[in-house]
């Protein structure tokens, strides 16, 4: 299922298909992608992990009918896909429970790094929820990725600084966009 598309590139649902699952295996199994993401915790280590990883991501998503999920960012021209974009309720205090506070984010293979995919592809999202009415999206950066920061500028995101109201207490860059 298709979530949003742009000139570039076609945000959908991961599939479980080979391509797919051995795609999410390259991704959530790279250490410079994964020191991003909860210091590395959840790092896949076997292929066959990426199945499990999947139907995590539809098992917690289900609830939402579409609206906030975790996407594959397929490039159109080379049927390529270059990561994940994601936007879902920020989990609170104890790392778990949604709150009302939403996320945008993204995580790209390395080999789709400078491109302008994820900038790209978090515009499309973010359009899609202030047309759904929200008026507020957070991105929550790990300290030191000044590559997912930049990202935050280009979208036109202001920083809040650090802080540590989400995933139970982590301490992250904190940015905020609002829409019209």
């Amino acid at each position: 299922m298709t979530v949003a598309s742009t000139d570039r590139l076609v945000l959908r649902e991961w599939t479980d298909s080979p391509d797919d699952l051995a795609r999410i295996f390259d991704i959530y199994s790279r250490e410079d992608v994964m020191r991003w993401l909860g210091g590395g915790a959840g790092r896949l280590l076997d292929p066959d992990q990426a199945a499990e990883r999947l139907a995590t991501w539809r098992q917690r998503y289900a609830p939402y009918d579409g609206r906030y999920g975790l996407w594959a960012i397929e490039v159109r021209d080379t049927r390529t896909v270059a990561g994940s974009v994601l936007l879902k309720p920020l989990p609170g205090a104890d790392g778990h429970t949604p709150t009302d506070d939403i996320e945008v984010g993204w995580h790209l293979h390395p080999d789709s790094w400078g491109h302008g995919y994820a900038t790209e592809a978090a515009r499309a999202v973010l359009a899609r929820e202030f047309a759904a009415g929200n008026r507020q999206v957070y991105a929550v950066v790990m300290p030191g990725n000044e590559r997912s920061m930049a990202v935050c500028r280009r979208l036109g995101m202001s920083s809040l600084g650090r802080r540590t109201d989400w995933y139970g207490g982590t301490e992250v860059e904190t940015f905020v966009l609002t829409g019209e």
